[in-house]
């Protein structure tokens, strides 16, 4: 499902305002959601004109938090 990387976002984003269920695939199956990360990097960049230079806390990066993960 494309549904985010596709189109009007902002026509995604109002959809999914009036139909919260359109998001449920990226919370319950396996969807490559990827370019929600981007989302607040764009949205800054579009109000200021300029980049967000942020760092985090944590990485979103695969595999980078192995030592939280649960013993199985």
């Amino acid at each position: 499902m494309g549904f985010f990387g596709c189109g009007s976002r902002r026509a995604a984003y109002e959809a999914t305002l009036r139909d919260p269920g359109l998001f449920t695939p990226y919370a319950e199956d396996l969807v490559w959601a990827e370019p929600l990360l981007y989302v607040p990097d764009e949205a800054y960049g579009r109000i200021t004109g300029e980049e967000w230079d942020r760092g985090t806390r944590y990485s979103y990066e695969s595999y980078s938090n192995t030592e939280g993960w649960a013993e199985v």
